[in-house]
């Protein structure tokens, strides 16, 4: 598989960035996101698609724990 172009990359890139806002947006529906996501998913490769979609995932628990908002579970603070 050959590495994607300039263009292609930047192409994903934007409809990485314009997904992540619309689920900023929408915190409690992401639902309303959809075609975006699909917009995502057919503008990168599959492996950045889950690389960049576990970025995020790591990128609002930071900003969680930094603001003091995480809650560690139950099962956690038990243990």
């Amino acid at each position: 598989m050959a590495a994607p172009s300039l263009k292609e990359r930047q192409a994903c890139w934007g409809a990485r960035d314009e997904y992540w806002k619309c689920l900023d947006e929408h915190t409690e529906d992401a639902s309303q996101c959809k075609k975006l996501r699909s917009s995502f998913e057919s503008s990168c490769p599959q492996q950045w698609v889950k690389y960049f979609d576990k970025r995020r995932d790591y990128l609002k628990f930071k900003e969680k724990f930094e603001s003091g908002q995480f809650q560690p579970s139950k099962t956690t603070v038990n243990s």
